[in-house]
């Protein structure tokens, strides 16, 4: 495994990835849905924690992102598998996969 020299915060991984950041938090929210070392969470005071993501973990939220997008279906699916917030899950049920 190669050595994480840099991370980026959800909010910037959503500008890059053109996506609303509240997805990327209720995917990120649970450590499962990507690969281990890939959600890094940054203490900013001994309360307080931000989630980031290494280049790999974007490259792998990307990846997902675009086959779940493949079809209404599949979209669905996805957000059934890894969004537990029902509401905001059914919030981008009516939005068209990309």
């Amino acid at each position: 495994m190669a050595t994480v020299t840099s991370v980026s915060t959800l909010d910037y991984v959503a500008t890059i990835l053109a996506e609303d950041v509240e997805l990327l938090e209720a995917i990120a929210s649970n450590d499962d849905n990507l690969t281990y070392g890939n959600i890094i969470s940054v203490y900013i005071s001994p309360d307080e924690a931000i989630t980031a993501l290494t280049d790999r973990g974007i490259e792998e939220l990307s990846d997902m992102l675009s086959e779940a997008r493949l079809t209404t279906k599949t979209w669905h699916h996805f957000l059934d598998d890894f969004v537990d917030d029902l509401e905001l899950a059914a919030r981008f049920k009516g939005q068209p996969p990309r």
